[in-house]
């Protein structure tokens, strides 16, 4: 899986209108920016074998590299621009860290990694416009799938030992099913819960849900085209 780190928010009241629009149109901007740099990272993480080859070697090193820009991004969320500099340097490292399993999985089934990209974007479009179109209260899904996020990382890490690949794809499959609630709860907290200056802490929440789900996707279509 990638980084599934998930930041912790304290509520501030957005007071009208005009404020919960600015707050949607910053959060996505950055979203969607992130994504176009975190392929950035991936095309040149694949344009350097070296790179890519040292990548997969050490990948605690590699979770450490990434993660340390997003902490100071968080630490230093109203910080601008640096919180901006310091996300996007998230996304750069993270597009280089995936990059040995985007070659991996180009290499053993030839056009998978479109069709994940393609089938995670639909399905962030669907849960995006539910969340936003449903007048449920969803506050309750935050701790369900939180706790499953757990179970998920702790299965994984069994997971690591034995390498049963029937074991990965249900994983894989858990992983798209909580990270596509994680997404539904994290977009009904933009709407509904975050601060007018929480874009970048809302962002990065946002953008965790969509890469993570993506990547399971992958392994789904990847072990079964593997099969």
């Amino acid at each position: 899986m990638g980084a599934t780190f998930r930041p912790l928010i304290a509520p501030v009241v957005v007071r009208t209108g005009t404020e919960r629009a600015t707050l949607v149109r910053r959060t996505y901007s950055l979203v969607f920016a992130s994504v176009l740099v975190t392929m950035g990272g991936v095309w040149f993480g694949l344009s350097q074998p070296a790179i890519m080859a040292s990548v997969a070697r050490h990948p605690f090193i590699t979770a450490i590299l990434t993660f340390a820009p997003l902490m100071l991004a968080l630490k230093l969320r109203n910080a601008f621009p640096a919180n901006l500099g310091l996300v996007f340097m998230f996304a750069a490292i993270e597009g280089v860290a995936i990059s040995p399993i985007i070659y991996a999985y180009s290499l053993a089934a030839p056009g998978v990694v479109g069709q994940a990209a393609l089938l995670t974007g639909s399905t962030f479009g669907v849960l995006t416009l539910y969340a936003f179109v449903s007048r449920r209260d969803f506050s309750a899904l935050g701790g369900f799938f939180t706790v499953g996020l757990w179970v998920l990382i702790a299965t994984s890490l069994l997971n690591l030992f034995f390498r049963n690949q029937t074991a990965s794809l249900w994983l894989s499959a858990g992983a798209v099913f909580i990270f596509g609630g994680l997404l539904v709860f994290d977009t009904w907290r933009l709407k509904n819960v975050f601060g007018p200056d929480d874009y970048v802490q809302a962002a990065v929440a946002i953008y965790l849900d969509l890469i993570n789900m993506f990547l399971a996707i992958l392994n789904l279509l990847g072990g079964r085209s593997r099969n």
